[in-house]
């Protein structure tokens, strides 16, 4: 497997305080993947470790098997979208566009000046002037328009109105249609995840929780309901996620290799807001209340 993101006792620390904790994970090449977890889970600290913005407190991290920012020719392989999108209010979008001709070796000038075209966006106009869902659009295109082979995304739709945000992942996946892209996309929002990427990896409690492939992830678990018993009776190769009970009822969510032939269970499937909610929760510290997530259609 060619992994595009390569990570071994991945830590990161501030003071005392661990933003990111023994994080070990491959993701492979050709994947958009979902990055998912609560705010303070630790998702931009790894994304910001993977562009080369942070330094491991311990650990190591290969993205497309080198170092992060290790050098202009690591630099231009990797695209980065920022949380909040950033460009500089005073300059014109065209500005925009021939900073980044100057900065980028393998810079597409005809994609991006296309792409602001087919947006309906003004390159005169001032980036301080544009819609948030022009900015992100923007910066997507500076991205985009480097060439990279990965990109990465650190929440770039969260403040965006679901038009904007639409039309923002529309425009995404295009791009990894027409180029391959690998996409690392971060966000809370499910509905999102849910349309656009095919691998998932869950963090809480600055803790990688879960990492794999959507539809292998959907068919490994699966959620179950019968008369009350002891999780502990199910067979070895049952993994509980999830469990609550009643006087007469117990519902689990568990994770299993194979079929659940118990005929006493009701087998119903999971769904991808499913597993991140059972997987948050199980990441968060004792007596700490569920951490929020937004589930936006």
């Amino acid at each position: 497997m060619n992994a595009v993101l390569e990570t071994r006792g991945l830590s990161r620390k501030y003071g005392r305080r661990w933003a990111l904790r023994e994080c070990t994970l491959a993701i492979p090449s050709g994947r958009v993947v979902g990055l998912v977890g609560p705010n303070g889970a630790g998702k931009t600290t790894l994304l910001h470790l993977a562009v080369g913005l942070l330094a491991p407190t311990s650990g190591t991290i290969l993205v497309l098997g080198h170092r992060p920012g290790d050098g202009p020719a690591q630099l231009s392989r990797v695209g980065f979208v920022a949380q909040d999108t950033p460009a500089y209010a005073r300059l014109s979008v065209a500005d925009h566009l021939r900073a980044g001709a100057w900065l980028n070796a393998n810079w597409d000038r005809t994609l991006a000046g296309r792409r602001i075209d087919q947006l309906g966006i003004d390159p005169n106009q001032r980036a301080g002037a544009l819609s948030g869902g022009q900015r992100a659009q923007l910066a997507l295109t500076l991205a985009i328009a480097k060439r990279p082979e990965l990109l990465i995304l650190d929440e770039p739709v969260t403040s965006l109105d679901p038009l904007a945000r639409r039309e923002f992942l529309q425009g995404l996946m295009e791009a990894v249609a027409e180029h391959g892209l690998s996409v690392v996309l971060s966000s809370h929002l499910v509905a999102d995840l849910e349309r656009t990427c095919d691998y998932l990896v869950i963090v809480a409690a600055s803790r990688v929780q879960l990492a794999g492939e959507v539809s292998e992830l959907l068919a490994s678990h699966h959620r179950l309901s019968g008369p009350r018993r002891d999780p502990r009776t199910l067979l070895p190769d049952q993994e509980v996620i999830e469990e609550s009970h009643t006087d007469r009822q117990s519902m689990l969510l568990v994770k299993t290799a194979g079929p659940i032939q118990d005929p006493s269970w009701t087998v119903k499937p999971v769904s991808v807001e499913d597993l991140v909610l059972a997987y948050m929760k199980r990441g968060r510290p004792a007596g700490a209340a569920v951490p929020g997530l937004e589930v936006v259609r």
